[in-house]
């Protein structure tokens, strides 16, 4: 795949997982009707929000410029990402996902988002475990477990990862 079909079919994908998941569906649960809530919550998620998107932005162009390929499983990267942001964390898109959901569950004082934010912890921690782990294993084998034992899943490190030579 080269770059051009990968930022293709990233955006695409860009469209249909995080789009329909962080928005579409946030929509159907709220009618983006808000309750009474208190500024300095909905602040917060306003930057909750926005820095969610900033980083599914830089982890979808990660998958272009580094790993010639797209976060759907149906077109895979030909590398393993690694670099930017997959350096603290390894699973930054959900994590920006749920960062998402939980701002607009403070901009709208909305319980029903709480409880969509804490299923999509389960279902992405359980696809990650059931799915993702085991294919990145077959795919770039020990290079996957070195870069597994280096950076956290789910909360970022304090400092970027220094990878061990022969991970991309």
């Amino acid at each position: 795949m080269n770059r051009t079909t990968a930022a293709a079919g990233s955006s695409v994908f860009f469209a249909l997982a995080p789009g329909v998941v962080a928005g579409v569906v946030p929509y159907w649960l709220t009618g983006w009707d808000a309750e009474p809530a208190r500024a300095p919550l909905q602040a917060l998620g306003v930057i909750l929000v926005a820095a969610g998107a900033v980083v599914l932005l830089h982890a979808f162009a990660r998958f272009v410029r580094e790993g010639v390929g797209t976060p759907a499983p149906v077109a895979p990267t030909e590398h393993l990402v690694v670099g930017g942001l997959y350096r603290w964390i390894r699973n930054p898109m959900y994590v920006a996902v749920v960062t998402c959901v939980i701002g607009q569950a403070l901009i709208l004082s909305r319980e029903v988002l709480w409880v969509y934010a804490a299923g999509l912890m389960v279902l992405f921690y359980s696809f990650v475990r059931g799915y993702e782990e085991p294919t990145l294993r077959r795919q770039f084998g020990s290079e996957y477990e070195a870069y597994r034992r280096a950076v956290p899943g789910w909360h970022p490190r304090a400092r970027p990862a220094r990878l061990p030579p022969g991970t991309s």
